[in-house]
């Protein structure tokens, strides 16, 4: 509860079942202050409350309506309108009415129940449902600490009072709820699916088999599974009863679409189809495990859903060593592009080293969302069983692709080229991120784009478009751009021919190459063919040198320092950190240079070593684009001065990277100066304090780094996107003798 809200002199529960009760025992408990009265047309209700301690006093309606200054409604969906009948006239006699709650979970049904009895919805009436409950009923049941970490769904309406809303949120806070807000409609559609449609089919399955001459048997060799799934159907078969008559569109609309999914399923079956079956069971596994993420309130895709009211905080102490070997997670760019190309190919895909991020994971569900049956992951293992260029389905609704600009970037390419219509969403991060880069040149090519305020998501694709080949010199260098461009190529008419103004990461080239599509490469141009096709085959994946380069910085910085990081891709179209580490002074050595499914990659050992500033060469700035931030910090311990210049790119990454960068070392003691395409770090002895990563992983990773030759502690805030693209971060800056804590706080 916030301090700016007062608790009420007198609560009202009206309706004492194990819901209501739950409620008054957990307001009491809780310390909520002022009176709790209980009011219930079954005298042994209030009688039982009262001697359980769940309520203060018992009490009429006509006293409730006089008295409370906070009602909360806890009765069954259809008794509302028989409820507030009695209740309005006598609130209408009060001056200032008291506010007004309740908790049934079909809204719809009570906002016209409110508007029939009151001619409108009042201001001081808030709709509200805790996704709570349990098998048994009444108040004996209560349990104070029912909604303690569940959520609370509340409805307000646009003449709903600020003042009681407050006060309705200030009260399930209390209880330990995590509130949402929704509008009505949706509420009653979400319920539908998650809630009542569960419900409606344990009651049906049970009642299915108690019917059955045989059931005795059938229910004594039951096992967990079938207990699991119909543990549901011991709830109150009226309270349901009503739900399913309050809530009858939504539920037959949601029964329509699970009764299409059973003959889809019954059909694979018939015809003994097992690559549909392996599809809807690893599509409904996922499924599963995310559902799971959400209840345990880990954090694969959890942006989209509710972890952004999450502040994940690390404390990185002081001091520390940097030791022994590692290998870092696998190579974000490649990952994607593997699932993509893998997804598009004909026959099946293998990886390995699959990067299980949750930009990687995003990528991996959107496929899965247009019909690609895919396999694991499992210890960075994937199988894929590719569709072809044209075999991909229109999925449901938006593909959601979490942080991931560049999985957004290179689905826009790729989906323009389909026969159906998509929308593209994306986290608050990626929500501001610029997309007209891609749009623009993709409608030279006779795409269909729209794009949200100022060319930023949700970016909504036309399907059915013929496009054709185009000749596009990139503005600035860019490797999402011409990814995205030579996708798009593959289902254009003609040659596709994107020139960049610099060299960027190749992957892209290099793995339409190993699926058999043919790209040429003369100087700085890059060109396709439309018409050719995907064949599957294996994919290893190397560790990723941008999770390597906060290691290759750790290691470079801090006395003492001799590490060796395994099997990391060396791009030369990526090698831009060791490149620029190495002009700094850095002790760098690449061992068992090797190629692995063309790309080259070896075990870098690195030590300590004294660095000096440098002038940073603008040849090397598209190679290292992503790993400034770290790079800002091995500057920040050299001698001299670092100048960074021609690295506008960095102003439109997941935040802006050369002023958050700055902001950053600045509050440290470090003396930078910022312009437009660059900075100026002076290296020197900084301390400790405290930095906001602006939800950027990379900026929080760097800053961790840093407290290696920091005198104070850093504090860096929002860092829950580290996930995004460094799952095991915070388990390697242990393994090699960092100082890492992370703590986690709701909003």
């Amino acid at each position: 509860m916030t301090s700016k809200v007062q608790a009420p002199r007198c609560t009202a529960v009206v309706g004492l079942g194990m819901i209501g009760g739950s409620i008054a025992a957990g307001l009491k408990q809780a310390g909520w202050g002022g009176e709790v009265l209980g009011c219930d047309l079954d005298p042994s209700e209030l009688a039982q409350g009262l001697a359980l301690g769940v309520i203060d006093r018992q009490a009429s309606l006509e006293t409730v309506a006089r008295d409370a200054d906070l009602i909360v409604l806890a009765v069954p969906v259809l008794s509302i309108h028989r409820v507030l009948e009695r209740l309005a006239p006598l609130l209408a006699k009060r001056q200032s009415p008291p506010v007004v709650t309740d908790v049934g979970s079909v809204k719809r049904r009570v906002r016209e129940a409110v508007v029939a009895v009151c001619g409108s919805m009042p201001g001081w009436l808030v709709l509200g449902h805790p996704i709570a409950g349990a098998e048994r009923s009444g108040v004996a049941a209560a349990n104070p600490a029912l909604y303690r970490q569940h959520r609370i769904i509340l409805t307000p309406e646009a003449d709903t009072s600020p003042e009681a809303l407050a006060l309705v949120r200030a009260m399930w806070q209390k209880l330990g709820g995590e509130l949402l807000e929704m509008s009505v409609e949706r509420h009653d559609e979400v319920l539908a699916r998650t809630s009542h449609l569960p419900h409606l089919l344990a009651f049906s399955l049970v009642d299915t088999l108690a019917l059955q001459d045989e059931r005795l048997e059938i229910f004594r060799y039951a096992a967990g599974g079938f207990r699991d799934f119909t543990r549901i159907a011991g709830s109150d078969p009226v309270m349901w009863r009503d739900i399913f008559i309050g809530n009858r569109d939504a539920v037959l609309h949601a029964l329509d679409e699970f009764e299409a999914g059973v003959a889809r399923l019954r059909h694979a079956v018939e015809a003994g189809d097992g690559e549909e079956m392996l599809g809807i069971f690893t599509r409904a596994n996922h499924a599963r495990h995310y559902f799971q993420t959400l209840l345990n309130q880990s954090s694969y895709q959890a942006s989209y859903h509710h972890m952004e009211q999450r502040n994940v905080r690390y404390r990185a102490a002081a001091g520390g060593r940097v030791e022994g070997r590692i290998r870092v997670p696998g190579d974000k760019s490649m990952s994607h592009r593997s699932i993509m190309l893998g997804a598009l190919a004909e026959g099946e895909t293998s990886v390995e080293g699959f990067l299980e991020g949750e930009d990687s994971l995003a990528t991996l569900q959107a496929f899965r969302d247009m019909g690609v049956v895919i396999e694991g992951p499992e210890q960075g293992r994937v199988r894929i069983h590719g569709v072809g260029l044209h075999g991909l389905r229109k999925p449901a609704g938006p593909l959601y692709l979490g942080n991931s600009g560049t999985g957004m970037r290179l689905f826009s390419g790729l989906l323009a080229g389909q026969a159906f219509d998509t929308e593209l969403t994306g986290d608050a991060s990626l929500s501001k991120r610029p997309m007209n880069r891609v749009a623009d040149p993709l409608r030279l090519m006779g795409a269909v784009i729209e794009t949200g305020d100022g060319g930023r998501p949700p970016l909504r694709i036309k399907g059915g478009q013929r496009l054709h080949g185009v000749d596009y010199d990139m503005p600035m260098a860019s490797a999402q751009v011409k990814s995205c461009l030579l996708l798009a190529g593959m289902y254009a008419e003609g040659e596709t021919r994107v020139r960049e103004p610099a060299p960027t990461r190749d992957h892209t080239e290099r793995m339409l190459q190993g699926f058999g599509y043919p790209v040429s490469r003369e100087g700085a141009v890059a060109s396709i063919r439309g018409g050719g096709r995907l064949s599957g085959g294996k994919i290893d994946v190397p560790a990723d040198i941008s999770s390597a380069a906060f290691f290759l910085v750790a290691a470079s910085i801090t006395p003492g320092a001799d590490l060796v990081l395994e099997h990391v891709g060396i791009n030369p179209t990526r090698i831009g950190v060791i490149n620029i580490l190495r002009e700094m002074g850095a002790d760098i050595t690449l061992l068992d240079e090797r190629e692995v499914g063309g790309e080259p990659v070896a075990d870098i050992h690195v030590r300590h070593a004294e660095l000096h500033g440098i002038d940073i060469p603008q040849d090397q700035v598209p190679l290292a684009i992503d790993e400034f931030p770290v790079l800002f910090v091995a500057a920040a311990n050299a001698q001299g001065t670092t100048r960074l210049r021609g690295a506008e790119e960095l102003r439109v990454k997941e935040s802006d990277r050369i002023q958050a960068m700055a902001d950053g070392l600045t509050a440290l003691g470090v003396v930078n100066r910022v312009l437009e395409d660059g900075i100026d770090v002076v290296g020197g002895p900084y301390g400790g304090g405290s930095v906001d990563s602006l939800g950027d992983h990379r900026i929080a990773m760097a800053f961790t780094v840093a407290a290696l030759r920091a005198t104070g502690d850093i504090v860096i805030d929002d860092c829950a996107n580290v996930a995004t693209s460094f799952p095991n971060f915070e388990a390697l800056t242990k393994q090699v003798g960092m100082r890492l804590q992370v703590e986690v706080e709701r909003a």
